[in-house]
């Protein structure tokens, strides 16, 4: 086990108490709104930070005594302050890539894609891989032709983009779009079995339409990764740095000062520990490793590593697939899709498989966080879970804090459990609003409004929950992400019109609650004296401002460990 430790709130504080004179403060923020997200210092209006963490926070003419000669002093003139935002599940190094390749979040149908496609081509070397990522063809404005259940045929990119081998993620990251040249280097063809827990779509013949879902991806992803590797070492390394550093932009823009990535690979994680390490990394970073399979076991003995490069970087947990997603028919259902009664989903990882990983985590002192989205799934992991923490403690420092990831679909049944066996439920609440358009579809009204998207009634069984965005599936959008968790409101108006948060719930689970759900609320999360000054300044109060306003809300400063990071132009 590796652990490097980073200082405690708790011994700066008594550290500060013990000395005679209290230091003067290199920064002090005054004239503020702030949400400090902790009970005990609701109405402050100021706060000071030394040496990057927070000393005092209070009232202005209180915490302005901490003022030296060099003391920074910051009128916000009444402007709405809190702490940066923790994005609770996300993916790092995919979210760079999304911004360095296409991104068709918002294309409005299959013929844009292809013109999109043909476009960027253009301008590449012949034989080079293009990748894109963001299509949903149940948000398209029109159904493409031909078709199978609304996914296209490859034709039309095939014929637009013949000598480049392309791959089209989808929005969900459980399924992609092929053209002829890729599926031609992966050795596809009509003899290509499915492989377990995946699905080739195919036509009536039996030939591949080009979309692969769920583990049948790896069969493009294969040369795919062979073209990657190819590169030397170092042109690795400066790529991976280049894409690191437009996530890390994107995140202080958006006023996300942390983020919980779900799932790396042990040489991503490495450089992200180098980064940290070397100060290249502005934002804090705290990770999962990505799938170990039992060859990797061994490997997993480095881990965790808590609080490296002065606390930017943490990783102590991993994170598995039990099934797939819904919008791409592999979430694992205890009944078939309402819309495909042939399917009820797609077991990625068999249970046997994610038990062994378990016990791997709960003998290395990992967390254990693990992908569900189907009611199934869920109840499959509960199941699994409920086995495993039998005789462990669920809350309070010497929990386990294992996470079901998503947790999206959850039959009644099984809502309360989370609570009774301490497991967290990490959820996006951005998806409700954003799948709104095909939930009822695949789940029918009855599943959909009983069993879609249950914070409600995970917190008041008294459940712990952690809220992210799942970028780039969705967009790094923290306004988005709490509008959807206080109104459930999207263009499909009344689709899931219970269980909405309060405001203050709602900017908890993106700020503390996402903390305690990495061991990490004594460091972040709050703005507390003794914790790390991580804060935010933004253009409205998104306690008290009409619910339309929090979508147009702005971030005016990042601030990481009481440095400014980003400041609005």
């Amino acid at each position: 086990m590796r652990l490097i430790a980073y200082a405690s709130g708790f011994w700066l504080v008594a550290a500060l108490a013990c000395q005679t004179s209290v230091p003067k403060a290199d920064t002090i923020l005054y004239n503020a709104v702030l949400f400090t997200a902790d009970s005990t210092h609701r109405g402050a209006t100021a706060l000071a930070i030394h040496n990057g963490r927070i000393i005092a926070v209070g009232q202005d003419d209180e915490v302005r005594r901490l003022a030296g000669p060099q003391t920074e002093l910051t009128d916000l003139r009444g402007a709405f302050a809190m702490p940066g935002f923790i994005e609770g599940h996300g993916h790092f190094a995919a979210m760079g890539q999304s911004l360095e390749s296409i991104n068709l979040l918002e294309a409005p149908n299959w013929r844009n894609i292809v013109q999109q496609v043909a476009d960027k081509a253009s301008a590449l070397p012949s034989g080079a891989w293009l990748q894109g990522r963001g299509w949903h063809q149940d948000k398209w404005d029109e159904v493409p032709q031909p078709s199978v259940g609304a996914y296209p045929y490859h034709f039309a990119l095939s014929e637009a983009v013949p000598n480049h081998p392309v791959v089209l993620t989808h929005a969900s990251g459980h399924a992609l779009m092929a053209n002829a040249r890729a599926m031609e280097l992966a050795g596809i063809s009509a003899a290509t079995p499915d492989p377990e827990g995946g699905r080739i779509l195919r036509d009536p013949k039996g030939n591949p339409i080009g979309v692969f879902e769920e583990n049948a991806m790896d069969l493009i992803q294969k040369p795919l990764n062979d073209w990657l590797n190819s590169r030397t070492e170092a042109e690795k390394r400066e790529a991976f740095a280049r894409t690191i550093a437009l996530s890390a932009g994107h995140c202080l823009e958006n006023g996300v000062t942390s983020f919980q990535d779900a799932g790396s690979t042990f040489w991503e994680l490495e450089r992200y520990r180098e980064m940290a390490e070397s100060g290249a990394l502005p934002v804090r970073l705290w990770a999962m490793i990505l799938q170990p399979k039992q060859a990797d076991f061994e490997r997993m003995s480095l881990y965790p590593i808590i609080g490296a490069g002065g606390g930017f970087f943490t990783c102590r947990a991993v994170k598995a697939y039990l099934d797939g997603a819904l919008g791409s028919y592999g979430a694992w259902l205890l009944e078939p899709y309402t819309d495909k009664p042939e399917l009820s989903g797609q077991v990625v990882t068999p249970i046997d498989t994610l038990a062994l990983l378990a016990e791997q985590c709960r003998t290395r002192g990992l967390q254990c966080c693990v992908h569900a989205i189907g009611d199934r799934a869920n109840r499959e992991l509960l199941n699994l879970y409920e086995k495993m923490l039998a005789n462990e403690v669920g809350y309070g420092p010497d929990g386990l804090r294992w996470r079901i990831e998503h947790a999206q679909h959850v039959h009644p049944d099984d809502q309360p459990r989370f609570a009774r066996l301490g497991v967290i439920a990490s959820v996006q609440t951005v998806h409700c609003t954003s799948d709104a358009p095909f939930v009822p579809v695949r789940l029918g009204a009855g599943r959909a409004a009983e069993n879609a998207y249950a914070w409600r009634a995970f917190l008041d069984s008294g459940a712990r929950i952690a809220n992210g965005t799942d970028v780039p599936v969705e967009r790094l959008n923290p306004f988005a992400n709490l509008y959807a968790a206080v109104t459930r409101r999207s263009t499909a108006a009344g689709v899931f019109p219970g269980g909405k948060m309060s405001r203050e719930e709602a900017l908890l689970s993106y700020t503390l609650w996402n903390a305690w759900a990495a061991f990490e609320e004594g460091e972040k999360g709050s703005l507390s004296p003794g914790k790390v000054a991580d804060i935010i300044v933004l253009s409205d109060n998104l306690v008290l401002c009409p619910e339309n306003a929090i979508l147009n809300a702005r971030v005016l400063q990042t601030i990481v460990g009481g440095k400014r990071q980003f400041l609005s132009k």
